[in-house]
């Protein structure tokens, strides 16, 4: 087997920069974990695979299908029913019940900044103190001559698509909101003026426990 194929196995088309978390440790005790709008479930083959306690949430009914493959190969005790067609506005599970949440990709679909909030409070409502919140999002850092220096709003950008995009003041004044810590400083992929994704990774205060399960 060859080297990239070795790695595809083990990691499928993980995001690099959630790899990145987990070469840093943040997932090492972190083990019961949402992927917020999950795809098909790229995000959570190495998971699933070294045992962690998975969740997944997608509008998609077919997404949550091939997730639900996924895990049937890769972890076959986990329940089906910990993967869900649902509405990120509104998640199924309790307060304080997830050790980590991934939102990769995602939060830039929001239709408007109350969307946006909705969202993105009822993520970091299931997150145990001491948790981790993992986004992706598009952004205007690094295009601002090109999409303006204020964001928080949907835009058309040059590559076409039309995204919810955010700048660094939201992304500093939702941190302070939330009452979160930023872990990493932010990061910005810029794609040759056609784009740029920003890495955001917060944690919530409180001692780090692993959530209650149940």
């Amino acid at each position: 087997m060859t080297t990239s194929a070795a790695l595809r196995d083990a990691f499928a088309d993980i995001d690099i920069y959630l790899f990145d978390q987990l070469l840093k440790g943040r997932f090492d005790t972190r083990r019961r974990v949402l992927d917020a709008g999950c795809g098909d479930g790229r995000n959570l083959h190495y998971l699933l695979r070294a045992g962690f306690d998975c969740f997944a949430i997608d509008e998609d009914a077919r997404a949550i299908d091939r997730v639900r493959r996924r895990a049937e190969q890769l972890a076959p005790t986990l329940p089906s029913h910990h993967f869900v067609v649902g509405d990120l506005v509104s998640l199924p599970w309790d307060d304080a019940s997830m050790d980590a949440v991934i939102c990769s990709a995602v939060l830039h679909f929001a239709k408007d900044a109350a969307h946006f909030g909705r969202v993105l409070t009822e993520m970091w409502r299931v997150i145990a103190p001491g948790g981790l919140l993992f986004v992706r999002l598009a952004s205007n850092i690094g295009l601002e001559r090109v999409l303006g220096e204020r964001a928080g709003k949907r835009m058309r950008l040059p590559d076409g698509s039309d995204r919810f995009v955010v700048d660094e003041p939201m992304l500093v004044e939702w941190t302070d909101r939330l009452g979160a810590e930023l872990i990493d400083p932010l990061k910005t992929t810029v794609v040759q003026r056609q784009r740029c994704m920003t890495t955001w990774c917060l944690s919530k205060p409180g001692a780090y426990e692993p959530a209650a399960r149940g």
